[in-house]
């Protein structure tokens, strides 16, 4: 099937729908970056630790499926989000997790299933009627916009950390326009 995903517009309006004037408001707004800039999975997210960022190089470093290491470029918008939270939002705590609970006990957020449910809050906070409200949408989203803008299957492959061309082409199916013009005119003409 065709993957289902937001569209941009959507994606601007569930983040500038994000309270960032409190901790967890300021944490939710980088985890949501994570998701619509680097189309980070969940378990990703919630594996990542202080040390997952080299800030001199501006790099993060997240594990993908079945552990594999990924190094990505962290955009400005991110890092700073990220900055925000580590700086007014976050608990003060021990725990290396860079994401936090925001109740006692403080530590990681343990399962991918509570970034998941921020992703969904999120999109009924912003008033975004969607078939699905979890996090792989905004991975599909992002690779969508990808291809609208040119990109090869090969680069949107390496931002999502697809070990197989052919989980990519999936993406192949979103991108309409491109599409039309490879379609061959019906015989005989429109009816």
């Amino acid at each position: 099937g065709i993957p289902e995903s937001i569209t941009p517009e959507q994606i601007r309006i569930v983040l500038s729908a994000c309270p960032r004037n409190t901790p967890v408001g300021r944490r939710d707004y980088a985890i949501l970056l994570l998701l619509a800039r680097l189309g980070l999975r969940a378990i990703e997210i919630v594996s990542l630790t202080l040390s997952s960022i080299t800030w001199k190089a501006g790099t993060i470093t997240v594990k993908g499926k079945g552990n594999k290491p990924g190094i990505l470029p962290l955009p400005r918008e991110v890092g700073e989000a990220i900055v925000d939270y580590l700086h007014y939002g976050r608990p003060d705590s021990n725990c290396k997790s860079l994401f936090l609970s925001a109740c006692a006990p403080i530590r990681g957020l343990g399962a991918s299933q509570t970034v998941t449910t921020i992703a969904r809050t999120a999109i009924k906070r912003a008033g975004i009627e969607t078939a699905h409200y979890g996090t792989h949408q905004f991975r599909h989203a992002l690779a969508s916009d990808m291809l609208r803008h040119g990109a090869t299957m090969t680069e949107i492959g390496g931002v999502l950390r697809h070990s197989h061309i052919k989980t990519t082409s999936l993406y192949a199916k979103v991108d309409f326009s491109a599409l039309r013009d490879l379609s061959l005119p019906w015989p005989g003409g429109v009816i």
